[in-house]
């Protein structure tokens, strides 16, 4: 029997970049103002000032951490028997074995107001895994917890979720 993983199910969302995009974006920009300021035009910023050296590296520093913040996507996959969430590229995934699955049902939610934004979150509802759009999956598991998986596919992934568990 081949060892190949058997994936069932597999959707990858990117975050909404318009909407997070300048919160993102302002940090390293405004150290990329300050080093203009003191190091091009030799202005030092107040009486301790960084050293153009520590404002050179945090600047860079800032602007890695921009750019790497905007490959984050959500990836969900049901494979090996195992259902997996995570945000790839900045967090590990969160595994649950199907056969912890207790119930799993289609929501629509808003993710700012239940959940206060987007990213692996947590609300009143408990956790959630949410990158764009407003519909999900609400997974309820054997020992009690909940989570929220936002899903562009959800009743695609509720039906599965839902099959039969074959041991």
């Amino acid at each position: 029997m081949s060892q190949k993983s058997a994936q069932v199910f597999y959707e990858k969302q990117r975050l909404p970049l318009r909407r997070i995009g300048p919160a993102l974006a302002t940090p390293p920009c405004v150290m990329a103002g300050l080093l203009v300021w003191q190091v091009v035009l030799g202005h030092p910023l107040g009486k301790l000032a960084m050293s153009n050296g520590n404002l050179i590296g945090w600047t860079i520093f800032l602007w890695i951490i921009f750019f790497r913040l905007l490959t984050v996507q959500l990836v969900t996959e049901i494979r090996n028997g195992e259902l997996l969430v995570g945000l790839r590229g900045l967090w590990r995934a969160r595994r649950v074995s199907l056969g912890d699955i207790q119930s799993a049902e289609t929501i629509t939610f808003d993710p700012v107001r239940d959940y206060g934004g987007y990213g692996i979150r947590t609300g009143r509802q408990g956790s959630a895994y949410i990158a764009s759009g407003n519909l999900g999956v609400r997974v309820k598991l054997g020992n009690g917890a909940t989570f929220v998986v936002g899903s562009q596919q959800s009743n695609e992934l509720v039906r599965l979720l839902r099959r039969p568990k074959v041991v």
